[in-house]
């Protein structure tokens, strides 16, 4: 999926001449210092290498947004120097060695299109001619506002990604019907792909939940009720058959696992057990608080 992400929804130029059999994920967590326990976390990173004789990396940084955030240029200077300082550290660079360039990707799900800076020089009050001006911080992130791309053009794309924003659009009901078909005929041609089929499992249920709504209030509980009792059954059945997810729990735990994964790392055999041994409503629970909690801890709180 990074591959697709890349080739697909970025300039080409950034993803040419890079090696994506070579791809390797990278701890997601920054430490500011090893005295504090203060921290930072970017959701997703991957060191990408480039092909040729004398391969180098660069580091993709993916930060996934629900909310607007007026200062996500701050925060990516923030995360980019702390990752800096992460690999100077690990790799015990010698004093003057060159960093590897990085490239952070802000991918944004909510419902109102994205507005804030895209750089940190838009938000300093200063004049781009005062003699202070060259010493400012001059940041940028990429943005991938799955909203705004239109459908039509997303519907042509073959790939897993292109199906994931779609998901995240609204669409009447004819058209989720078109798209809950077009996720199942991509995993019946992708055989193994069982954590990411129990992901869309529950990416579909919330793209369900969510236009549900809106045919309720326009009056259409009858037709809609009938409608997605009978498509979600007949879904149910294709994505549960797989004799590696049996049930609608562990395909929810997998997915949880997965996502976990993804954020903070593998997790632990202990932590493996509890999720694999909880209900339905504890996973759902626990999968909505890890799209956005700021450590592992954090989603299995009981006190939120």
């Amino acid at each position: 999926m990074v591959e697709e992400l890349l080739c697909e929804f970025v300039p080409r130029e950034l993803a040419a001449g890079l090696d994506f059999g070579r791809l390797q994920r990278v701890n997601p967590k920054f430490y500011a210092n090893r005295r504090s326990a203060r921290r930072r976390e970017a959701d997703v990173i991957w060191r990408v290498p480039t092909r040729g004789e004398k391969s180098t990396y660069w580091y993709l940084l993916i930060e996934f947004q629900r909310e607007c955030d007026a200062y996500m240029a701050v925060r990516t200077q923030v995360y980019q120097g702390l990752l800096w300082q992460q690999v100077i550290d690990e790799q015990r660079l010698r004093a003057g060695a060159p960093l590897p360039p990085l490239l952070l990707l802000v991918l944004y799900n909510g419902e109102r299109r994205w507005t804030a800076a895209d750089t940190t020089s838009e938000l300093i009050t200063l004049s781009p001619d005062s003699w202070l001006w060259p010493w400012q911080p001059r940041v940028r992130y990429g943005l991938l506002d799955m909203g705004s791309f239109p459908k039509d053009e997303l519907a042509q794309r073959s790939s897993l990604v292109a199906l994931l924003f779609r998901l995240e659009q609204r669409h009447s009901l004819e058209e989720l019907r078109d798209l809950l078909s077009d996720v199942m005929d991509w995993f019946r041609q992708h055989e193994g792909c069982e954590r990411l089929q129990g992901l869309f499992t529950e990416l579909i249920r919330e793209a369900v939940a969510r236009n549900r709504v809106n045919s309720l209030e326009a009056g259409n509980l009858s037709e809609v009720t009938s409608m997605f009792s009978i498509d979600w059954e007949s879904a149910e059945k294709q994505w549960f058959a797989n004799g590696h997810v049996k049930g609608k729990a562990d395909g929810m735990a997998e997915a949880l696992i997965s996502l976990l994964s993804g954020r903070f790392g593998a997790v632990a055999p202990p932590r493996l057990e509890q999720i694999r041994g909880a209900d339905l409503p504890t996973l759902a629970h626990w999968f909505n608080r890890a799209i956005d909690a700021p450590d592992l801890p954090s989603v299995f709180d009981p006190r939120c």
